[in-house]
């Protein structure tokens, strides 16, 4: 994992992590509605998360791009204490090496710090290995989804305090 590094995002990374986020999302193959795949910050990236209290991280190897994730409030929650761990997806080149585990160290370290309280995240059933890594980092599961995320494919939720 030396050559690996994260880092936030540039508005240079727009094209290349729009296009790792929808192969990975091919790949798994995950619905191309009601998720991820078709919300228009896609293509426009870092503009989504240059805001207060968001923040985007890519993984570069060797200057390529190969994953990233987000935190952002969650949309919908009323109380602006609930962030969600956003678009975390990977290349096959980055999985099973450690990198999973420290981005989302990265991502609810960046969430503590701006004074969140829980972080949620939605995700497939048959997404195993994922749900596995987020198990391991504390998150729980829920039974219903919560917030306005309009990803209505996604079934399974889950959270985590802070």
């Amino acid at each position: 994992m030396s050559s690996i590094k994260i880092r936030t995002i540039q508005p240079s990374d727009n094209k290349e992590i729009a296009k790792v986020i929808r192969n990975v999302l091919i790949e798994m193959e995950v619905p191309k509605v009601g998720t991820a795949y078709e919300d228009k910050s896609l293509d426009k990236m870092f503009e989504t998360y240059n805001k207060p209290k968001m923040q985007y991280y890519v993984v570069e190897e060797e200057g390529r791009i190969i994953g990233g994730a987000g935190i952002a409030p969650l949309e919908g929650e009323a109380s602006m204490q609930v962030c969600e761990l956003q678009k975390m997806y990977f290349l096959e080149q980055a999985r099973g090496k450690g990198v999973g585990f420290k981005m989302i160290n990265t991502c609810l370290s960046f969430a503590k710090e701006q004074g969140y309280i829980k972080c949620y995240l939605e995700t497939m059933p048959y997404m195993e290995s994922a749900r596995k890594l987020y198990h391991k980092v504390g998150f729980l599961p829920l039974e219903a989804p919560m917030g306005n995320t309009g990803h209505y494919s996604c079934q399974a939720w889950m959270i985590k305090e802070l």
